[in-house]
């Protein structure tokens, strides 16, 4: 009995010490933080889904005002919050060789194959990827997409005055997600989702999967976080998003014969990509003897192809529906914004034999201004995450953070600063006047990130949101109902994006008069 007592108490001492390891990381440096807790470190309320990652991290940013930065454990892991936006310029963009990486998986080696996408991966992977994936999203053939997005929102107004004439209000947030995937469906992978008309249709199941963490999902991710090592064998993804997503991928190549169809779509470029083999190029991270690059190669497999049309989905599908509906939201809250908005629809598009094209919408500048102000103050992406790889001493102290130290951007508290916005907490697209955007911090707007490794997919997401908010706006006005809350709760079991519990219901109105 003794001896089981001891080895008890040994068990638990081991397992203490394993799960605190790591706790004098920033008070040996002198950074402030709150005080951790064995195993979970200052992240408990998050792995309990009490919170989500964005409004933990906006905590801390509130609660040290006078920091340039301040520590914090997700789990064992040491990150860094940072507040100074020169420093946020250093690692996103100035000093980039020691930040490329975003690392969010706990392992240098990432043994899920989801995971080896262009927004996920490292080093040379994600060099190779980002130069050959970059045409994809050229103007011209985002011009060429247009046709394929009018088509869905066209089919967008149908289903929303179906919506409004059999309901008092509208789930907007919902509407808009559906609207996202059937665009992603037609211009990214040339099917037909029929998500508009069909709100559990399979890719819309998908979508909600993806964002949506289970109790398995929590399990997972604290273990793996906690013991990478140990729990290699788990995935963050549920592994049948990953089956579900490579059938889909070699369905789709096989209707295809395996070759470019001449559609110009995403699915093409890819399929151009896997017909050269291999992709190749001067390495980021290794250098021959004379200090030249080495050149890297990667196989350019179905399951690495299946990687970037999750990625594809997946960061359209919730980025955009969340960035459409919020602005519809507060427009819904500011009908002499949303008039100015209607206005100018009906204006631009009577000059375009009232039909929706690319050159009209770039024409809608006051929709542009309202969506900006709208991703302002309710960005998709509520921070950004870059990984230290190599040591690095932070510029005006004597302080040196190590190889795999995480550093987080924390989005959604630097656009709500008074220190930088007059009045953050109010509504105003005049911010975003062509006048007044060079006066606004580019390091301090970063609703698609910034530097190397910012969002390839800027413009097409913009696109097609400003193309559903037209779509919308042209035909209807949108009010608060009975069930809107002024300000949405935001869902704590969404991880990656800022969520909201609930969605978001408007009422929608035919307008009276289209001109």
């Amino acid at each position: 009995m003794l001896w089981l007592l001891i080895g008890l108490v040994t068990v638990v001492t081991l397992l203490y010490f394993y799960g605190t390891r790591t706790f004098d990381y920033w008070s040996k440096r002198g950074v402030k933080h709150d005080p951790p807790i064995p195993f979970f470190g200052t992240a408990k309320r998050q792995f309990l889904q009490q919170i989500s990652f964005a409004d933990i991290y906006d905590e801390m940013y509130w609660k040290y005002p006078k920091e340039r930065f301040v520590g914090y454990y997700l789990t064992t892991t040491p990150l860094l919050i940072l507040r100074d936006p020169e420093l946020i310029k250093r690692v996103l963009v100035s000093d980039f060789s020691y930040f490329h990486s975003r690392s969010l998986h706990p392992l240098d080696e990432v043994p899920e194959p989801m995971l080896n996408n262009l927004f996920s991966c490292e080093g040379d992977l994600w060099r190779l990827l980002r130069q050959r994936l970059t045409p994809a999203f050229t103007s011209g053939k985002l011009k060429a997409m247009f046709p394929l997005i009018v088509s869905r929102a066209e089919k967008l107004q149908l289903v929303a005055a179906e919506a409004a004439s059999s309901s008092a209000e509208v789930d907007v947030r919902d509407l808009m997600a559906r609207y996202t995937t059937d665009f992603i469906g037609a211009c990214g992978f040339g099917i037909d989702t029929d998500t508009l008309s069909d709100e559990n249709s399979m890719f819309r199941k998908l979508g909600r999967r993806i964002f949506t963490q289970t109790t398995r999902d929590v399990v997972a991710t604290i273990l793996k976080y906690m013991m990478p090592s140990m729990f290699t064998s788990l995935t963050f993804l549920d592994p049948e998003v990953s089956t579900n997503t490579i059938s889909l991928v070699r369905t789709i190549m096989k209707q295809r014969d395996f070759k470019p169809s001449g559609r110009n779509d995403f699915i093409d470029m890819l399929l151009e990509l896997k017909l050269k083999g291999k992709i190749t190029g001067d390495s980021l991270e290794i250098k021959n003897p004379d200090g030249s690059p080495r050149i890297a190669e990667f196989e350019f497999d179905d399951v690495l192809m299946a990687a970037q049309v999750f990625v594809f989905f997946a960061a359209g599908f919730e980025t955009s529906s969340s960035a459409t509906s919020y602005t519809l939201h507060e427009l819904a809250h500011h009908p002499e914004c949303q008039k100015k908005c209607q206005d100018e629809i009906d204006e631009v598009l009577a000059r375009y034999d009232n039909k929706l094209s690319y050159d009209a919408l770039k024409e809608m500048k006051y929709l542009n201004m309202c969506f900006s102000e709208g991703l302002r103050v309710f960005p998709s992406l509520g921070y950004l995450i870059r990984k230290c790889e190599k040591p690095y001493t932070i510029p005006d102290t004597d302080i040196t953070i190590d190889k795999g130290v995480k550093m987080i951007i924390p989005v959604k508290s630097l656009h709500a600063d008074p220190l930088y916005w007059d009045q953050p907490e109010q509504f105003r697209p005049e911010r975003f006047h062509p006048d007044n955007v060079a006066k606004i911090h580019k390091h301090l707007y970063l609703p698609f990130g910034e530097g190397p490794r910012a969002c390839i997919g800027e413009r097409l997401g913009q696109m097609q949101s400003l193309a559903g908010l037209a779509a919308i706006l042209s035909r209807f006005s949108v009010a608060p109902s009975k069930s809107t809350i002024r300000r949405p709760i935001i869902d704590t079991k969404v991880m990656a994006v800022q969520s909201v519990l609930g969605g978001i219901p408007l009422a929608l109105t035919a307008r009276k008069k289209i001109q």
